[in-house]
């Protein structure tokens, strides 16, 4: 597939759930597999290594293993590897690996350590940047506590230091200022319960969630809202609208993990400190998968 104007983080870029074996060791053939599969179910790529991937409870090697994994499967103009580091450094040699994999773009959370300045953050960006790849800025101020607002994201394109942002502030309202303020600047969803919102706002990719259990539908979705088709559009996201909203709770990994599970794909189980649903969670993300494959969405 040729991404227009040589852009590989627009379209749905999927943030991949990385499958654990009981003993929690990664399943890397059942990630191969899962990756191809997303591809063929309508799907434009990966994004191996994010929250939901679980990065932060990989050793080293993991976290390497996985990204050469997903470039073996679907090819690196189709990854975009989270980068997020504590240490700039650590960030810029995490984006130096996935240059050397092949990769064509990563994906980068701002300083998350401390609740970072202006000063830090562009320099954070500055850095990374540093190692040739286009960088797309992850702002998620719910977690992180730093917030990339529209005026420095302006500031960091303009510098040249990024390329896109994934927005996950679930401010609807931002997609236009950052528009006004960096045409150039592409915006991607970062949240599945905004997706049509942001879509309908201009939005030029979606690094995704739920399509983990649901691609074909979730695809089907993102192309219509980014067509304009509301027709279609609204009554789909109605419709999945009970599952998405989970990407926005705490317990958003086991949700998506769960849900793979009920349509009979692997889901798994989740690494410490993470635990697994209570029982009422359970039975409200099993009841919503149901539901969803029941009207054939799965």
């Amino acid at each position: 597939m040729t991404h227009p104007e040589n852009r590989p983080w627009r379209g749905v870029l999927v943030a991949t759930a990385l499958p654990l074996r009981a003993d929690l060791s990664v399943d890397y053939d059942r990630y191969a597999e899962h990756c191809s599969w997303l591809v063929a179910s309508g799907c434009d790529g990966v994004v191996p290594n994010g929250s939901l991937g679980e990065y932060q409870v990989l050793t080293p090697e993991e976290r390497a293993r996985v990204v050469e994994t997903a470039v073996a499967a679907i090819g690196g103009e189709r990854v975009m590897p989270g980068v997020a580091a504590y240490g700039s450094a650590e960030a810029r040699r995490w984006a130096e690996q996935a240059g050397e994999a092949g990769c064509a773009s990563v994906m980068l959370l701002p300083p998350n350590a401390y609740r970072a300045d202006e000063r830090s953050v562009l320099a954070h960006y500055a850095e990374v940047a540093r190692a040739g790849l286009p960088v797309v800025a992850y702002n998620n101020p719910i977690d992180t506590k730093v917030d990339l607002v529209p005026e420095l994201l302006a500031r960091l394109h303009g510098e040249g230091h990024i390329h896109g942002v994934k927005e996950f502030s679930g401010d609807v309202r931002r997609a236009y200022r950052i528009a006004e303020l960096a045409p150039e600047l592409d915006l991607l969803t970062g949240a599945d319960d905004v997706l049509l919102e942001l879509a309908v706002a201009g939005a030029k990719g979606w690094v995704a969630g739920y399509p983990n259990a649901l691609p074909r539908a979730s695809a089907e979705l993102y192309r219509a809202a980014t067509a304009g088709d509301l027709t279609t559009a609204l009554p789909l996201y109605r419709q999945l609208h009970p599952l998405l909203r989970w990407d926005s709770r705490t317990e958003f990994v086991q949700a998506i993990k769960l849900s793979m599970d009920v349509v009979g794909r692997y889901g798994g189980p989740v690494r410490p400190p993470r635990v697994p649903l209570t029982p009422e969670q359970q039975a409200m993300v099993r009841a919503a998968t149901e539901k969803a494959a029941a009207a054939g969405l799965a």
